[in-house]
């Protein structure tokens, strides 16, 4: 009886990755669904050419997508991560030196957002008989280091397959991160180009369908009743959830738990979507760039239940969004590293929807009191409020951020997604986005990536499809990071992928330039101005003639640009309603006035700005620095 079959490293490889599931209680699916690549000389006749025979003998083993960027393929991985609730990721093949290289951004955004990738990129020869080789990095004080050490930091797990014998343990282990809640992230196996063809006798074993079952570990006693005993001893609860309650499906189980308490809710970034927006405890985000109602209720909080965020600086507002001197931290986690974080007394361990299931059960018959809900159902109504001023129409040639993003929510349907990632858009979203629906908000926000958003939105799209939803994804993005990284959408061409793009021009650095403009460096280097050779700066008022709408066209898509004038924003309605009706891919270019600023959330960031200079600018900014210093907390806990 054959117990093993010969093939190369990649083949290996490939039919082990194909063969992968990942089980979720009830819900079983492909680990890893497919594979993006880039093929250069390192991996066009390993894992190319496993790629192709798989396509030829079994094409639903392995189905193989292109790409253009090897740093948009893991975007495009993390992306469908985030709508498979990081149940399901894609795996990325580079070729060796740059191709690799350009994954690393890729790699440090998956990790630093919690969500699964693998990347696969190639390397050097294991044997070094053709050493070195065309694109090989040398180091002449340590020869064996190449271009893919530089993901060790940056990966949840390394390893580098030197001997053919050396995958069987390598991509069992590395399957175990990627499935793994508390410790997923990217994964890289790196492969060098000689022993990717290398014969090697598989063992039947490793070959057979496996199934990784996500753990969700429920919450210890002890840490559970301390928690209990400190919420229903508070005058004034505060939720503040993150996206570990979307990747635990416990939105519903957070819903039921604070309609039953009455404790107000705040979102990070990566939790918008666990209430819908009118929800009566739902205050919208926190931090920052939240909203005032919920900025001034976890100001006074005494009691603060993190659920499933990794506590950034965005969302303590560098630590000043705790003013009440007694303020007790509760934070639920499923990975220690954050459930511990900055000195918190409460930690928990466990889950998200498990934990929360436990909460509702020990806190029955714990409600706010009636002063509390009154504040909370006012606060909420002013925001609202603020909200609707912020959207309504001014008729003016050049609208603000405020305005498009208000249009695009009215004519979005509930179940719609909106991703973004980068510049001015993840603030003004984090205050002004009307969610109706868990997975319509996606914002990346932990690496807060310029150029993120187009293959990001690509990567949820394939994510809605393999469900088969036809929601659209509504895709906006600011002029500095569609340059960034916009070859994608010959991507969405490619395959007939539908994609609603909103192309925001306003000839700079929006974000970037306001935030110069608060530390006193004058929005330096921000605006994107023809070079003044006698002022050596780019500060002048000669706007380039960039045609970024041209250049959408060129990629073979629909575009729909939207002039200045007084009825801009009904034009834009106009074409939000065109490419809604529409089954192709369609870019909507519109200018406006990045100097128009969405309503103020009170949070502050915490930027240092220079303690010495000869500017009067950065002379005020500094003085207001100091002064906004003084509302830190050394620790959260």
């Amino acid at each position: 009886m054959t117990t093993t079959k010969t093939m190369t490293v990649s083949q290996a490889l490939i039919e082990f990755l194909g063969r992968q599931w990942t089980v979720d209680g009830g819900i079983r699916e492909r680990t890893i669904p497919g594979m993006f690549g880039i093929f250069g000389h390192g991996n066009v006749a390993g894992i190319g050419q496993a790629l192709r025979q798989a396509n030829v003998d079994d094409p639903d083993l392995m189905p193989y997508y292109q790409a253009r960027n090897e740093q948009a393929m893991v975007h495009q991985s993390v992306g469908f991560a985030r709508m498979h609730r990081r149940r399901a990721t894609f795996a990325s093949a580079a070729s060796v030196g740059p191709g690799a290289a350009n994954m690393l951004t890729g790699a440090a955004l998956a990790t630093t957002n919690r969500l699964p990738a693998l990347l696969l990129p190639s390397d050097t020869f294991a044997t070094r008989v053709a050493d070195p080789v065309l694109q090989q990095l040398e180091q002449p004080w340590d020869i064996g280091m190449t271009v893919n050490d530089a993901f060790r930091p940056l990966s949840k797990f390394f390893d580098r397959v030197q001997r053919p014998e050396q995958l069987y343990s390598i991509a069992l282990a590395a399957m175990r991160v990627l499935t793994d809640p508390a410790e997923t992230g990217a994964v890289t196996i790196s492969l060098p180009e000689d022993v990717q063809a290398e014969r090697i006798d598989v063992p039947l074993e490793f070959l057979q369908e496996r199934e990784w079952h996500i753990r969700r570990p429920l919450p210890e006693r002890g840490p559970l009743a301390r928690a209990v005993a400190a919420i229903r001893a508070s005058k004034a609860p505060f939720v503040i959830a993150g996206g570990g309650v979307l990747y635990s499906s416990a939105e519903q189980q957070l819903q039921a738990l604070v309609q039953a308490t009455g404790i107000p809710v705040g979102t990070s970034q990566a939790g918008g979507g666990v209430l819908n927006w009118d929800h009566p405890q739902y205050l919208g985000g926190v931090g920052a760039t939240g909203t005032l109602a919920a900025n001034r209720l976890v100001a006074e909080a005494d009691v603060v239940i993190g659920i499933g965020t990794r506590y950034s600086d965005f969302t303590t507002a560098s630590r000043t969004a705790f003013q009440n001197p007694d303020v007790t931290f509760i934070n639920i986690n499923i990975a220690s590293f954050d459930a511990y974080k900055h000195g918190t007394q409460l930690p928990i361990v466990a889950d998200a929807r498990e934990a929360i299931l436990a909460l509702a059960t020990e806190l029955s018959g714990f409600t706010v009191d009636g002063d509390l809900a009154e504040r909370i159902a006012r606060e909420k109504a002013l925001w609202d409020a603020s909200v609707d001023q912020a959207f309504e129409k001014s008729g003016l040639s050049l609208p603000g951020q405020s305005e498009i993003i208000g249009t695009v929510q009215q004519a979005s349907d509930p179940r719609d997604v909106v991703v973004q990632a980068a510049g001015s858009l993840p603030g003004d979203l984090h205050k002004l986005w009307r969610v109706r629906d868990p997975l319509g908000y996606h914002v990346e926000y932990a690496f807060s990536c310029m150029g993120y958003e187009i293959a990001g939105g690509l990567g949820a799209k394939r994510g809605l499809i393999a469900d088969g939803d036809n929601r659209d994804v509504i895709v906006m993005v600011g002029d500095g990071s569609y340059l960034m990284l916009n070859s994608e959408l010959v991507t969405a061409v490619a395959e007939n992928i539908k994609l609603i793009v909103v192309l925001i021009q306003n000839h700079g650095y929006a974000s970037i330039g306001h935030l110069s403009e608060t530390v006193g460096s004058e929005r330096f280097g921000t605006w994107y101005r023809t070079y003044d050779s006698e002022a050596r700066n780019f500060q002048g008022d000669a706007i380039l003639p960039v045609d970024l709408a041209a250049n959408a066209r060129s990629y073979g898509l629909d575009v729909i640009e939207v002039d200045p004038s007084p009825s801009a924003i009904d034009d834009l309605r106009e074409a939000l309603a065109a490419a809604k009706r529409s089954e192709r891919s369609t870019v909507i270019h519109i200018n406006s006035d990045p100097l128009l600023y969405a309503p103020d959330g009170a949070g502050w960031w915490d930027v240092p700005v220079s303690e010495v200079s000869t500017l009067t600018s950065t002379q005020n900014a500094r003085a207001e620095y100091v002064e906004q210093q003084k509302s830190q907390r050394p620790l959260l806990g």
